[in-house]
């Protein structure tokens, strides 16, 4: 058990973590404007610390925004400031997956990654078949038309 303590002017506050990974995410989501100990407690209460290195891979503001208390300004402010700050020794560079998503574009793609792993599909899969659904489909494609073209090719 991994212990956090805040001390401010009228409250002594214990944080307690199973690992020291989720410690140093609490840590670092405090650096972020506005994010104090209860914001970041319920940002890793909604996301593990592996869920939440992908959201900020992504630019994925609404996994982020999923946490209580954290509105879509709130969000936006984390995955900007978060971006760069995040240790890339919690990247997961060994899992192909994780490389693939943390390298693919923001824009379409992203969101098209993040949908399909939202439905249930694995992080290295989505990846996998956006990947092709744009070669297939051509540069300035929209999320949706991602969507269909990877789910019709996890079809065949």
């Amino acid at each position: 058990l991994m212990i956090e303590m805040k001390v401010s002017d009228d409250a002594i506050k214990l944080y307690g973590f199973g690992s020291a990974e989720e410690r140093e995410w609490f840590r670092l989501l405090q650096t972020v404007q506005n994010v104090g100990g209860k914001v970041a407690l319920a940002v890793l209460s909604t996301l593990s610390p592996r869920d939440l290195q992908r959201a900020l891979a992504l630019g994925d503001k609404a996994m982020i925004g999923r946490a209580p208390g954290v509105g879509p300004k709130l969000a936006l402010r984390i995955a900007t400031e978060l971006k760069d700050k995040a240790p890339s020794m919690m990247l997961g560079v060994d899992e192909a997956g994780v490389v693939a998503m943390a390298r693919a574009p923001r824009g379409p793609e992203g969101d098209a990654v993040s949908a399909l792993v939202h439905l249930g599909y694995s992080d290295v899969r989505a990846a996998e078949a956006v990947a092709r659904a744009a070669q297939a489909l051509g540069e300035h494609t929209d999320a949706s038309a991602l969507i269909r073209e990877a789910l019709k090719g996890m079809a065949r």
